[in-house]
């Protein structure tokens, strides 16, 4: 993360004073004192090799003790600065050996900062995947001499389909073609199909043997969820960074929009729902779904007005027409798709509906209940989708949550109408103590199991009221019992 980067470089410019300026430093300018030293050099920020104060030998090994350093190989560095410490002590070159006991120090400090994840003193790297929709997050974590000492992720798109030890293998050659070292082991989040020319090619590009793996307990495993999870947390940030800004389309609305041949991607899908159980209480629900996800506060409910007798073409007509006449009374967008639960006869009832409005051009197909046979206007057989297809099965989610929906205002409207039909045989109880009644207690069943005291507590029911309440509905549960 960015703290860590910065007490890295903070530590590699107390370890090395390199230079910082851009001078060509060649042989010849050095030797003819082209440019002079500024104020880093005085300051012990620069060894000054414009001057030719330090030698390029010495020069290029305090580079690679800084490559070392950023590998991760600290005891590499630690045991030569000691040698050289030691070395500047026996000469009695103290000034040297103190500057180097802090690079040192510097050093030390840095490795209690990092966490030890196992006492080998051996190079690893932990590498894991995760998958969402197109796109793939890979992450590295490297491991030197025991400690975490980096992590590096990179996206991949274009990946839907494909099995994640797929894309795993590809991203691990991605990542290692590109790589400036490669440790001997490298442990992966599963197994990929080439796990062994993957291992012989690592080898070959390191110069001496890698070891692949897959580890499965200890440590390793544990680390290696860790990293899994990074991966994971790393993936829904940039779903979320793609929702945010506009263009992110779950891979469901692009097969539906592929499987239904559709101009535009379904992203806003509404889906109509008939509930007409026994006769009664005719009900409509309609529910909203945007990208994939239910968007409950555009959820509807409507109470069938025109019909008495069941009729679900007419009732389906009459939620759809209700619908989208406000829709365009209001200037609303129309959804990409309508979807209505159905066979052909539903869907012909609402696309009439649809002609009525002028909505000629309107996509809506529907989903039949027995075999989730989907058929579009103008075609009088099921369109030929695979059962696999993540937009069939985002049709089907649409149309169980719309009969969900609908079932659930269905029973809400049995339980006020049972209600009703109750509290209709008690003198004294009217319409407004019946809508008062029903207001606060919901259910024919939670008022009889109310007392006295409880019905009375009632705004506007009286004591004497609510026990004509009682009264009477403990009779009706002896007269249904016998």
């Amino acid at each position: 993360d960015v703290g860590s980067m910065r007490s890295l470089l903070k530590t590699v410019q107390r370890l090395c004073p390199v230079r910082s300026c851009q001078l060509p430093l060649t042989r010849k300018n050095i030797e003819a004192k082209k440019y002079k030293v500024c104020l880093n050099y005085h300051i012990h920020k620069c060894l000054g090799p414009c001057e030719g104060f330090i030698d390029e030998k010495e020069y290029n090994q305090i580079v690679k003790h800084i490559i070392d350093f950023i590998n991760g190989r600290d005891r590499i560095v630690i045991n030569e600065l000691q040698k050289k410490m030691q070395a500047a002590a026996d000469r009695q070159a103290f000034e040297t050996a103190a500057r180097l006991r802090d690079q040192i120090h510097a050093i030390q400090d840095f490795q209690k900062k990092q966490m030890l994840i196992t006492p080998e003193a051996i190079d690893q790297d932990f590498v894991a995947l995760a998958m969402e929709d197109t796109d793939a997050c890979g992450v590295v974590f490297k491991v030197r001499e025991g400690r975490v000492v980096g992590r590096q992720h990179y996206y991949l798109n274009g990946v839907e389909n494909e099995a994640i030890a797929d894309v795993l293998e590809l991203f691990i050659m991605q990542f290692y073609l590109r790589a400036d070292f490669i440790p001997s082991y490298v442990f992966l989040l599963e197994s990929i199909p080439n796990r062994e020319q993957i291992q012989s090619w690592l080898s070959k590009k390191r110069g001496h043997r890698v070891n692949v793996k897959v580890p499965v307990r200890g440590e390793k495993a544990q680390l290696m969820r860790m990293v899994k999870r990074n991966a994971e947390l790393l993936i829904k940030e940039l779903m979320l960074q793609k929702m945010k800004a506009g263009d992110y389309i779950p891979n469901s609305v692009r097969a539906l929009q592929a499987d239904l041949h559709l101009e535009n991607p379904p992203r806003r899908i509404e889906a109509f729902d008939i509930s007409n159980i026994q006769g009664t209480n005719p009900t409509a629900s309609m529910v909203t779904f945007v990208d994939g996800k239910p968007y409950k506060t555009a959820y509807r409910r409507f109470k069938i007005r025109s019909k008495s007798t069941p009729d679900d073409f007419a009732m389906m007509q009459e939620a759809v027409e209700r619908r989208y006449i406000r829709i365009l009374k209001e200037n609303q967008s129309m959804p990409d798709l309508i979807l209505v639960d159905g066979g052909k006869g539903q869907l012909s009832a609402a696309m009439e509906v649809l002609k009525k409005l002028n909505l000629h051009h309107q996509p809506i197909v529907a989903l039949a209940k027995r075999l989730d046979e989907v058929f579009v206007p103008g075609v009088s057989d099921p369109q030929n989708i695979s059962r696999s297809s993540p937009g069939l099965r985002l049709l089907q989610q649409i149309r169980d949550e719309a009969h969900r929906f609908a079932i659930a205002y269905h029973r809400q409207l049995r339980r006020k109408s049972a209600l009703f039909s109750e509290l209709d045989q008690i003198p004294g109880v009217g319409k407004t103590r019946k809508q008062k009644l029903i207001r606060h207690f919901g259910s024919i069943e939670k008022l009889r199991a109310a007392s006295v005291d409880e019905i009375a507590n009632v705004k506007g029911i009286p004591e004497s009221i609510a026990e004509k309440i009682v009264t009477c509905l403990h009779a009706s549960i002896e007269r249904t019992q016998k």
